[in-house]
C-alpha cells in the first residue's frame, strides 16, 4: 500500500524536507500543510529586500512551484492542523476533517512573542509573514514617525529599512543596550554608532508601558470599510517619557510552535524534544526547524536555534530517519543580518563566553571581527563586511583548531596558515 508522509508547516524545515525525501527514496506521498496561503518562501528578506520593495514574492519563494510538482509534494494552503493523534497515527484539521499518516514531520516553526498592549490599533505591527509586511508597507509614508519596539537583529534592520525610506525612526530597547541578548558590548556599540550616523534614534533602559491612539485620528478596517479603528499616536515608557508614532513595530523574540506536539504527549522543553536524527519520542514522528530542542555534539549541550541552516540541515537528517537511515544532524551554528550596506555574518554559539578580541575598530569604519572566547578556546565570531574572516571562523571552529587572542586581533597575521599546520 502507498505510505503517506505529512508535513505540517510550510517553512524553510519543510521547503527542504518534502524533497530530501524523495532524494532519500521516499515513493509514497508527500503532502504539506500550512496555515499560510503560499508555498514555503524565505523569511530573512521580510525585514529587508520585502519590506524595502526590492523583491516581490515570487522573487523570494524558496523553490518555485514547478519544483514541487515535478516531486509529486502537494499542499493544503490557508489549512490549520488542530491536533495529532498519535495512536491512530491521525491529524485533525480546524474544519473537523482527519487525515491518516504513515509518517509525521512536525516543522511547526516559531511565531511572534505578542505584547499585551497596542492591540486593535491601526499602524500597529508586528513582522513575521507576508501579511505583516503587506500592512506594514501600507502605513510607509515620507516623514512618518516610526517607533520600534525591541532592539533585537529584526528590529535593527527593520530600522535600517524604514530610514532609507524616508521615515523618522525611533528604536525603543529595555535592556541596557541593543542586541544584549545576543552579542557583546563592542558590537552593540558598533551599530548603535552606524544607526546614530544614519539618523535612526536609539533609547536604551526604556520600558515600553502602552501605546496609546489618537482620539481624532481612525482607519477604515480593510474587510470591513464602515468600521473605523482608532490609530496609534503615542508611545508611552514606564518612565513616562513618549515618542509620537505614526507607525509602531513590535519585535520583542519569538515563540516556538510546540502545542500541537506537547497536546500529542510529546516532550517539549524550549521546543519540540528531538534526538541527533531528529527523531522525536514517538517512533513515526520527526520534527525539525526553529520548534525543535536538539542535541549539538559540536557544542556539547542542547539547544533551539532560529536559523535559515539549522532548519535546511536538520531537515534533510529528518528526511533520512523518516526512510529508515542514520544521518545525524551536527552541524556548526550560523547566521547573519543585513544591514544598510554591512553584511554580518556570524560564526558558532557564543553561550558562555568570557573574553572578546576585536579584530579591527568598531568605533569607526563599517567593518571588524569580534571574536569569542571561553577559558582561551575560541566559540564564535561576529564579522561585520569581512567574508574572508567568517569563511576562516566556520573552519576554526569546526575543526576545532587552536588560536591565541594575539593571533586573533592582528590584522598581519594570516589565519588561514593555522588551517595549513
Amino acid at each position: 500500500m502507498t505510505q503517506t508522509c505529512i508535513v505540517v508547516g510550510a517553512g524553510h524545515a519543510a521547503a527542504q524536507l518534502a524533497p530530501s525525501l524523495r532524494q532519500e527514496g521516499w515513493e509514497g506521498n508527500i503532502l504539506i500543510i500550512s496555515d499560510e496561503p503560499y508555498i514555503p518562501y524565505h523569511r530573512p528578506p521580510l525585514s529587508k529586500a520585502l519590506l524595502a520593495g526590492e523583491k516581490n514574492l515570487s522573487e523570494i519563494l524558496i523553490r518555485p512551484e514547478a519544483i514541487y510538482e515535478k516531486h509529486n509534494i502537494h499542499f493544503r494552503l490557508s489549512t490549520r492542523v488542530e491536533s495529532i493523534q498519535p495512536t491512530e497515527k491521525t491529524i485533525r484539521l480546524h474544519d473537523g476533517e482527519q487525515l491518516a499518516y504513515d509518517k509525521l514531520a512536525l516543522c511547526t516553526g516559531s511565531r511572534v512573542r505578542k505584547m499585551p498592549i497596542g492591540a486593535g490599533l491601526a499602524g500597529v505591527h508586528y513582522l513575521r509573514n507576508i501579511q505583516d509586511v503587506e500592512a506594514i508597507k501600507a502605513d510607509i509614508h515620507p516623514h512618518a514617525r516610526a517607533v520600534i519596539i525591541g532592539g533585537g537583529y529584526i528590529g535593527l534592520e527593520t530600522a535600517a529599512v524604514l530610514k532609507k525610506l524616508g521615515l523618522q525612526v525611533t528604536v525603543v530597547e529595555m535592556m541596557d543596550r541593543v542586541l544584549q541578548r545576543v552579542a557583546a558590548s563592542e558590537v552593540s556599540e558598533f551599530y548603535t554608532r552606524v544607526h546614530a550616523e544614519e539618523g535612526v534614534r536609539i533609547e536604551t533602559g526604556k520600558v515600553v508601558g502602552a501605546i496609546e491612539a489618537d482620539p481624532q485620528a481612525q482607519t477604515a478596517h480593510e474587510l470591513t470599510p464602515r468600521v473605523l479603528t482608532p490609530r496609534v499616536q503615542q508611545v508611552l515608557c514606564t518612565d513616562n517619557t513618549r515618542y509620537d508614532a505614526d507607525l509602531v513595530i513590535i519585535g520583542v523574540g519569538v515563540v516556538p510552535n510546540t502545542e500541537l506536539a506537547e497536546t500529542a504527549g510529546l516532550a517539549v522543553d524550549n521546543g519540540i524534544v528531538v534526538d541527533e536524527l531528529a527523531r522525536t519520542e514517538d517512533p513515526h514522528i520527526v520534527a525539525a526547524g526553529d520548534c525543535t530542542n536538539h542535541p549539538n555534539k559540536l557544542l556539547g549541550y542542547r539547544l533551539r536555534l532560529e536559523s535559515v541552516p539549522n532548519a535546511t540541515d536538520q531537515a534533510k537528517t529528518a528526511a533520512a530517519s523518516i526512510c529508515g537511515k542514520q544521518k545525524p544532524y551536527c552541524s556548526l551554528p550560523w547566521f547573519w543580518s543585513d544591514q544598510y550596506d554591512m553584511k554580518l555574518q556570524i560564526a558558532g554559539f557564543n553561550q558562555g563566553y568570557d573574553k572578546v578580541v576585536l579584530r579591527g575598530d568598531n568605533q569607526t569604519g563599517r567593518g571588524f571581527v569580534a571574536w569569542y572566547l571561553r577559558a582561551g578556546i575560541l566559540l564564535a565570531a561576529d564579522c561585520v563586511n569581512r567574508p574572508k574572516e567568517f569563511m576562516l571562523a566556520k573552519q576554526l571552529l569546526s575543526k576545532n583548531l587552536p588560536v591565541t587572542p594575539e593571533q586573533l586581533a592582528d590584522e598581519s597575521f594570516e589565519l588561514k596558515s593555522l588551517l595549513r599546520s
